[in-house]
């Protein structure tokens, strides 16, 4: 069937705001990533004391964190890269004369009266891998006022992520995950919070969601990959799950230290699945048994990139389970978000330009179809020259 000029027209214009959005962001380098900080914080009847990991380049330089995760696309990328080329002693100075501002955006609230913690100690190791965020340890506490009340926890939403844990109540002991300036659920002095495997679960579905939305934008594309393949449910439903049943069996035993395998491994490879589903793609391929068993292999690799996540956040023995469901429920969720999203977007230009004149009731299938087609040998190339530059990034660069 030949497209008109109007179809072209419509064709050429999507695949150049496809660009433009998906390039801004998948074209920059990934260095300087930021992870979550992670707070372990203990509660007695007349004092708090915390312990974070946490990089303090991008707090010193004043990065966005709740925007940009990434310190090199951010505003204030050559102030953080001096700030990150300091040794330990010159960082730490500059870390006390910025601690009356940090602190002011460190929340401990008890009764609804703000404390400010002092700065116990910091612990800041040497410059290292320079393309590598540094993560240092800061020891803050503050001393409580008189009573039982108990106290929440927090910090500003530029600071980013905040994972807390709290000290001395084992398995059971209370987790969160903050982004957004949230606080904790109040801490009580006399005993330790807990938290059931539900609220756990719970959690995780968010954080998952979060992880492919919009975290994740190789993980988008290799989704989006996998909507180009076939237009019919049935494969997408099996590539999908097929990928998540992969990626969890990864992750669980990535998380649990039974497999391990070095980023500088994983990550390129992760890039070149990317490529070589949007290429296959292109190379018009139909048997769907064969593109699943594929799909399950890439989804391997990507559970072992989703690994840091639970790591990371210090997920207990008890909570692990509920954690890792939850995560990759969230993440099921936000791969199907993304297939509709996808599908609506091509629904919606079919609708647009009429391809072909045909009776009625023909009309709008031939119009999903063919804008499919041509949308989809777009999208395709796209995601395979993307692909091919990270994959180049991550090994030489």
């Amino acid at each position: 069937m030949r497209f008109s000029n109007m179809v072209w027209h419509k064709v050429v214009h999507f695949a150049a705001v496809s660009i433009l959005f998906i390039s801004f962001g998948a074209f920059s380098v990934h260095a300087h990533e930021i992870d979550p900080a992670i707070s372990d914080i203990q509660v007695t009847q007349d004092r708090v004391s915390i312990d974070m990991q946490v990089s303090l380049e991008p707090i010193l330089a004043q990065v966005d964190l709740s925007v940009q995760v990434d310190t090199a696309q951010a505003p204030e990328a050559e102030v953080y890269d001096r700030f990150r080329a300091l040794p330990p002693a010159e960082l730490r100075a500059a870390l006390d004369a910025e601690w009356s501002r940090i602190a002011s955006q460190i929340f401990i609230e008890v009764a609804g009266a703000r404390l400010l913690p002092d700065l116990v100690a910091a612990q800041i190791p040497e410059v290292g891998d320079f393309e590598v965020a540094r993560t240092s340890t800061l020891t803050i506490a503050a001393e409580l006022p008189a009573g039982d009340a108990p106290l929440r926890f927090g910090w500003a939403e530029p600071y980013g992520e905040l994972v807390v844990r709290q000290v001395g109540g084992g398995d059971d002991a209370y987790t969160a995950f903050l982004s957004g300036g949230e606080m904790t659920e109040p801490l009580p002095r006399l005993e330790i919070r807990t938290e059931s495997g539900w609220s756990v679960f719970a959690r995780y579905i968010g954080v998952g969601f979060e992880h492919i939305v919009p975290l994740g934008l190789d993980h988008i594309l290799f989704v989006l990959g996998l909507f180009f393949f076939s237009l019919h449910l049935r494969p997408i439903l099996f590539q999908v799950t097929a990928f998540t049943a992969a990626h969890t069996i990864t992750l669980a035993l990535a998380s649990l230290g039974i497999v391990t395998l070095s980023a500088s491994i994983v990550e390129p490879l992760i890039a070149a699945s990317i490529v070589y589903v949007g290429v296959e793609n292109l190379r018009g391929r139909g048997n769907v048994k064969a593109r699943t068993a594929l799909v399950f292999v890439f989804g391997l690799l990507h559970g072992l990139g989703f690994a840091s996540v639970l790591g990371d956040f210090g997920i207990s023995a008890s909570s692990f389970v509920g954690a890792l469901l939850g995560f990759n429920l969230g993440v099921e969720i936000a791969q199907l978000a993304l297939i509709l999203v996808a599908f609506l977007l091509v629904l919606l230009a079919a609708r647009l330009a009429r391809i072909a004149p045909l009776p009625e009731d023909e009309q709008p299938v031939r119009d999903v179809q063919v804008m499919y087609r041509a949308v989809s040998v777009v999208g395709s190339i796209l995601i395979s020259v993307i692909g091919a530059w990270w994959t180049i990034e991550r090994v030489f660069f």
